[in-house]
């Protein structure tokens, strides 16, 4: 993949896309947007730069985890998200940062507002992005979420998808 291929509005689709799959729920499909050696990482927000080997990570999942969370989430039984929050995300500032053996560098800054048991919390962070093309399609090789918070209080929990 050529980075001059490759266009930030291409991007922001897949962003876009990527946000509204997780806000109407629609957890299978959004799975489709990752390569099959995907990793979506979510770092503790007092150690937003640490080694997932060495620092403790709220979410580091390689692509079958990551289905198996989907899977979870799907289910009537599974209590961390029924009923399910609803969320709203707001995603800006997209920047490319440039592509090495075939994987596309990127950013973005984003804003989850999510409603539950009448309650909104809302998370800041920014992605840092490794895609790569799958099937001439832009797909999420490594899905990184820094939350830009001193902590999830009072959030609490990451209990919806970053």
């Amino acid at each position: 993949m050529n980075t001059t291929d490759t266009t930030r509005a291409e991007v922001e689709t897949l962003l876009a896309r990527d946000a509204w799959l997780l806000d109407t729920w629609q957890l299978d499909e959004w799975l489709t947007l990752f390569t099959p050696d995907a990793r979506y990482e979510v770092p503790s927000t007092d150690r937003p730069d640490g080694d997932p080997v060495q620092s403790l990570y709220l979410v580091d999942d390689d692509y079958r985890q990551l289905c198996f969370r989907v899977k979870r989430f799907n289910l009537p039984q599974g209590h961390a998200e029924q009923p399910h929050s609803r969320t709203q995300r707001l995603v800006t500032n997209v920047l490319l940062h440039g592509e090495q053996a075939g994987v596309l560098r990127a950013t973005a800054a984003f804003l989850i507002a999510r409603t539950r048991h009448g309650v909104q919390d809302q998370f800041v962070g920014r992605y840092e992005l490794a895609l790569a093309r799958q099937g001439g399609e832009l797909r999420f090789q490594r899905r990184r979420a820094l939350l830009a918070m001193p902590g999830l209080r009072p959030v609490g929990t990451v209990g919806i998808i970053i």
